[in-house]
């Protein structure tokens, strides 16, 4: 076993834990962090992409042993509790989540995208979402709520009640 210390969407862990185990398995088995999600397990498909200190990275392709302290970000910790990021109400907005498996992906390289510019073009937008793969086709949604998001951050708008956007696009609480 191998000791760790990370800190996960602001919460510091000391975890012992076998050298080669993923990231991935780390996040969802150990800390319970569901939004990560394992799609090709290769790399590939990119529905596995989290921060690691503010940078995209495929969680299966990392181990945690490898990652002695870390910062981790995935979907969850995006926003304070009770509140959404600008970028997941622009997916919601645009209506770009079909199935949603990859949405976490994609999301979550948009935040690392407008973190680095807030106001990206469509060739910047374009090259950083090449890098997940979505089954359902929604790409031309998924660009549209990329330029909606940037616009909310550069006005200031970067967290929403979390209430108010689930009333207003009746959306329903299915897990937690």
């Amino acid at each position: 076993m191998v000791k760790v210390t990370l800190t996960v969407n602001n919460v510091k862990y000391e975890l012992d834990v076998p050298p080669t185990e993923r990231l991935i398995d780390t996040l969802r088995y150990r800390l319970g962090l569901t939004s990560v999600k394992e799609g090709c397990g290769r790399g590939e498909c990119g529905t596995c992409i989290v921060l690691v200190n503010g940078k995209p990275a495929h969680s299966c392709l990392n181990l945690t042993s490898r990652l002695d302290g870390a910062e981790i970000t995935t979907l969850e910790g995006i926003a304070p509790p009770g509140k959404l990021h600008a970028i997941q109400v622009a997916f919601i907005e645009t209506r770009g989540v079909q199935c949603g498996f990859c949405t976490p992906g994609f999301i979550m390289v948009t935040k690392a995208l407008l973190d680095r510019n807030p106001d990206p073009d469509e060739k910047e937008i374009r090259k950083w979402l090449a890098s997940v793969l979505c089954r359902c086709g929604s790409y031309p949604l998924y660009f549209e709520a990329v330029k909606r998001a940037a616009k909310y951050i550069r006005e200031g708008k970067i967290y929403f009640d979390e209430r108010e956007v689930r009333e207003k696009y009746h959306l329903k609480v299915l897990a937690r």
